[in-house]
């Protein structure tokens, strides 16, 4: 018998006239791995709430759920809670939603143990101090005692597998448990999945859109598309032969790290449209005790050419985002300079010309709060031209907009909706019309595509750089997903606690990284093929507190082959090997990929 038998499962709600999941079946054995794949809107989800008993009262099903043969699809409430955390457990995508803020750690943990008599009151905290050391949360008995906005994202979701772990289920649920994670974290959090499985025998019911992901930890594979079973079956059969043409396309669009460059070779010889010469970026954090200082940015400098797409790459708090926004004028900078074609630019975007603001425009990650909710999308995309052509007739700028969302991939008919009526990737697009519908010469895009799904995310890629080579568009992409910036990027720069630690052309950085970082940053990316072997994790521990830096390199607390020196002064960015990288054994080490 199975430990999971899905049988005909289908899910409604009563306000939808179709279906979100259709006569799906599938079982899963003990000690197996099974991955569910499918872009936004497949069903993934829901197939998950319906197995743990979790779906609103509104949801209506029919088929076979039994777990170790109880039926779960209808079962009464006490029913359910004497399987849920003792022999299936769920670790949610988002942690901060589903840990309470008002709770410290070690309680939320604590209760779990007693609410489901898992022990006796007397055991549940040291239970618990075991359990964060073992889903590898540093200084357990000082994270028992924290709230969740006070871990990193990372820690945030050990804590949730770690409660999910307490009562040694049999069957552990994981919904997207990486997707929001940046990809060293997320290289630790399925590290520690697989260890944890090999320790206990847990089977794992694993639901992403990340093939790499699923290639390296799933024995099998379920691909959904619009509720349904597309098909099934072992991993490396489905990698190798799929047969459904819609697999074969998820599978296709899955980037990779080890495969060339997709990017239009540079004429070269043009002078730079942007210079950013020694800029830092500081924020003042005010508390009870006084104020401090916490430095975004420190002394940043690189060029880009017209027509080139640099990539800056790091973990979250590296300082990305504070970088481009102080060059766009929307944070003011505490030293250095930006200059445009030749030409200084103010500190802030209030004082630049509209002329110039034009020519420098920027796609956010997350489009549904960057978007007005109450405009349609036709009034979206024509506000920057009634501001920067105020002149232009009304026929005119409907026409603009039109091609505008043809060129983007969306048809007129999406004219009249709002933001809320469209897919993540419909809304991405419309955010995208909106910035090159004035033609600027510099695209910013911060995390634009770190959200959407694969196929999604390939088609706002082609988009990009189709754009690039029609209108010589230069591009500065943020992202933690190296995947991306190797299919893109002409340059990367790479940094870590708002420092530079190597910046480098696309092939250099790839082929033989110099900085121990960019090293750890490439072996973290899961390769969407089940014969590549996922690396042990290369990367442990967190990133420093921004507010108390480590003296000497930023980076040496966690680089394995740190000296007593990088302990005690900060490396400049030299030239080595045709790159430029700030650390002082670069020329001696070989991190060659």
């Amino acid at each position: 018998m199975s430990l999971l038998d899905v049988k005909q499962l289908s899910i409604r709600y009563a306000d939808s006239a179709k279906p979100v999941v259709q006569n799906l079946s599938f079982t899963i054995e003990a000690g197996q791995s099974l991955g569910i794949v499918g872009e936004s809107g497949a069903g993934k989800t829901q197939t998950a709430l319906a197995v743990m008993g979790l779906l609103p009262a509104n949801a209506n099903t029919s088929g076979s759920i039994r777990f170790d043969g109880q039926e779960f699809l209808g079962a009464a409430p006490d029913v359910l809670n004497r399987y849920r955390a003792c022999r299936i457990a769920m670790v949610f995508q988002d942690p901060m939603t589903a840990l309470n803020p008002y709770v410290r750690i070690g309680d939320q943990l604590r209760r779990i143990l007693l609410e489901h008599k898992i022990c006796k009151p007397p055991e549940a905290r040291e239970r618990t101090l075991k359990m964060l050391q073992r889903v590898g949360l540093p200084d357990a008995e000082r994270q028992y005692g924290v709230f969740p906005h006070e871990l990193s994202g990372g820690m945030r979701q050990r804590a949730m597998i770690g409660a999910a772990l307490l009562g040694e289920p049999d069957l552990l649920v994981a919904d997207e448990p990486t997707t929001a994670l940046d990809v060293t974290v997320q290289a630790q959090i399925l590290g520690l999945l697989r260890e944890l499985r090999s320790q206990s025998n847990a089977a794992l019911l694993l639901i992403t859109h990340d093939l790499g992901v699923v290639a390296g930890n799933c024995d099998r594979i379920l691909m959904m598309d619009n509720g349904r079973l597309l098909e099934e079956g072992p991993t490396k059969e489905i990698f190798a032969a799929p047969s459904k043409e819609r697999t074969a396309k998820l599978i296709a669009a899955a980037r990779r790290i080890d495969m060339p460059a997709k990017t239009t070779p540079l004429p070269g010889g043009e002078a730079p449209i942007i210079e950013v010469d020694n800029v830092s970026v500081s924020f003042r954090e005010r508390r009870l005790s006084g104020k401090r200082q916490l430095h975004a940015v420190r002394r940043l400098s690189f060029k880009v050419a017209p027509r080139e797409t640099i990539a800056i790459v790091g973990e979250s708090g590296s300082g990305k985002t504070s970088l481009v926004r102080a060059i766009l004028g929307l944070i003011p900078m505490r030293s250095g300079t930006v200059t445009y074609r030749g030409k200084q630019l103010p500190g802030l975007v209030q004082s630049r010309p509209n002329n110039i603001r034009r020519q420098l425009q920027m796609v956010f990650q997350d489009p549904a709060a960057s978007l007005n909710p109450a405009m349609r999308v036709a009034d979206i995309v024509a506000e920057p031209i009634s501001i920067h052509e105020p002149k232009k007739k009304k026929a005119e700028r409907e026409q603009d907009v039109n091609k505008m969302l043809q060129h983007v991939g969306l048809g007129i008919e999406l004219r009249e909706r709002f933001p809320h009526e469209l897919s993540g990737g419909q809304a991405q697009r419309v955010a995208i019309a909106r910035a090159l519908v004035i033609r600027p010469k510099v695209l910013i895009c911060d995390e634009a595509v770190a959200a959407l799904d694969g196929t999604i995310q390939s088609d706002i890629l082609h988009l990009l750089q189709a754009e690039q080579a029609d209108s010589g568009l230069s591009l500065i992409f943020i992202t933690h997903d190296l995947s991306v910036v190797r299919q893109i990027s002409h340059r990367v720069l790479v940094l870590y606690m708002g420092r530079v630690c190597e910046i480098a052309t696309n092939e250099q950085l790839f082929k033989r990284p110099l900085h121990p970082y960019t090293k750890a940053l490439i072996q973290s990316v899961p390769v969407p093929d089940p014969n590549v072997k996922p690396d042990d994790v290369p990367l442990a521990g967190e990133v420093s507190s921004i507010l108390n830096p480590p003296a000497g390199c930023p980076f040496h607390p966690r680089c394995e082959h740190a000296v007593a020196r990088c302990s005690e002064q900060v490396p400049a960015l030299e030239s080595v090997a045709g790159g430029s990288v700030a650390c002082f054994r670069a020329s001696e080490l070989d991190l060659s990929c």
